[in-house]
């Protein structure tokens, strides 16, 4: 720069940057040339190295044994912006989800107890409807139960209807423990996003989210195992689906839901010894 005696700029100041080259990029594309030629041709790589090289140079002279530099001319004190004054405004503290704050959601979680109760009542509530089924419509108390066994069973998809209506104690233990687990994940599942979904619980976990769950089962199982799925019937299978999820969803809701780390003062979530005045004072921030 070029100041005037008086302390202030002189309407003919300069600013000294340095020349722009293109140097930079061409060694950048030489060097990509050369290891592209690893896996093409390896006259990509001569071709590569050559150019680096001949960049590396070139751009070597940019700064040796002077430095390139290219003169700004700025403009006038009178036409420059104004200097940007830093300011240090009031930090307003507010409480979590007060007047827009941002909150991390879910603010409160349910206990994974809750979910596996919940999953435990739920299959409770989706083998009496199964159950019933058999009964009323197979007059069979062992048609679901062996028709569910097919899922680790291929054999029980391609049974006959008088072996379906018999009882099997291979096709009882695994029918038996395959609706256990799967009962005990989907409660879990239902614990962990039930905070996380709007207002009417009852409604997406009891009714929405069985309707789709039955959906995607019903596409599977016609790509999967068409046989199996003309079996199974739908109307009584959706209605056992709504069962276990209005009985699970009943169990998780009613539970006492736990706090997430949100809610506590900074010094516990950063996991720090603080006095109990400190504590105090960061939760009423």
């Amino acid at each position: 720069m070029t100041p005037s005696q008086n302390g202030h700029t002189s309407p003919s100041e300069t600013l000294e940057l340095p020349a722009p080259t293109a140097w930079p990029m061409v060694t950048a594309l030489g060097i990509t040339a050369a290891f592209a030629g690893l896996v093409t041709h390896p006259a990509i790589s001569v071709v590569g190295i050559v150019l680096a090289l001949i960049s590396a140079v070139g751009w070597w002279r940019e700064v040796l044994p002077e430095e390139r530099i290219e003169q700004i001319t700025l403009s006038s004190v009178e036409l420059r912006p104004r200097a940007v004054v830093p300011s240090r405004p009031g930090i307003e503290r507010r409480s979590i989800g007060a007047g827009g704050h941002r909150t991390r959601i879910p603010v409160e979680i349910q206990p994974y107890s809750a979910g596996i109760k919940g999953g435990v009542v739920g299959g409770i509530a989706m083998a009496v409807l199964a159950l019933a089924y058999g009964v009323i419509g197979q007059r069979s108390v062992w048609y679901p139960i062996n028709l569910l066994s097919a899922v680790a069973m291929p054999s029980m998809a391609q049974a006959s209807l008088a072996e379906l209506h018999a009882f099997s104690l291979p096709a009882f233990l695994i029918a038996t423990i395959v609706h256990g687990l799967l009962s005990v994940l989907a409660g879990l599942l239902y614990a962990v996003i039930l905070p996380m979904l709007p207002r009417r619980h009852m409604l997406w976990g009891g009714v929405i989210a069985p309707l789709l769950w039955t959906g995607l089962i019903w596409a599977l199982l016609g790509i999967v195992n068409p046989t199996l799925n003309a079996r199974i019937d739908w109307v009584w299978f959706i209605a056992s689906q709504i069962a276990f999820g209005l009985a699970a969803g009943f169990v998780v809701a009613r539970a006492q839901p736990l706090a997430t780390m949100q809610s506590w003062p900074l010094a516990d979530r950063a996991g720090v010894e603080a006095s109990t005045a400190r504590s105090g004072q960061e939760g009423d921030r």
